[in-house]
């Protein structure tokens, strides 16, 4: 099977992910970001899958790089980070493990089916969990600096 280059996947996933940001109504002014979240977290998980990592790790790092990035730049356009998470997150969405799940299940293959569905879930999981960790610490960054802020006003 042909492999395609780093930046033939992140063009890919660029204009998948700006395809669905068409289809979710995403603001004009973001459309460009959040196509451009959504090619860098599909770039780190096939760069990752493409040199050994496990596809349940490389979705989880892809999905924190997503999520990063998705707080940048919603703090620095001043809007919701779900209009970046949400189609930056969708290039990860492991479908084909769906897909093939129901395929083995349909062919009476349940071994397949138990190893395709477990790996599907696996990486779903750890899409909300990247996106948990990266949120939490995202607000526990955000408490400590304005705990600072106030500190430092009181001893000037």
């Amino acid at each position: 099977m042909t492999s395609y280059p780093l930046y033939a996947h992140f063009i890919f996933a660029f204009f998948s992910t700006l395809g669905f940001c068409f289809l979710f109504h995403v603001p004009k002014k973001h459309l460009i970001s959040s196509a451009f979240i959504g090619g860098c977290g599909w770039t780190l998980f096939k760069y990752l899958v493409m040199n050994g990592e496990s596809n349940v790790i490389s979705c989880f790092l892809g999905s924190c790089l997503v999520a990063l990035l998705a707080e940048i730049f919603s703090r620095a356009g001043k809007d919701a980070t779900t209009l970046f998470i949400i189609p930056g997150i969708l290039p990860l969405v492991p479908g084909a493990g769906m897909y093939n799940t129901m395929q083995y299940v349909l062919e009476n293959d349940l071994e397949g089916a138990a190893a395709v569905g477990s790996e599907t879930l696996f990486m779903a999981g750890s899409i909300a969990l990247a996106l948990l960790i990266i949120a939490s610490l995202t607000r526990i960054t955000v408490a400590i600096k304005r705990q600072l802020q106030q500190y430092i006003k009181k001893l000037l």
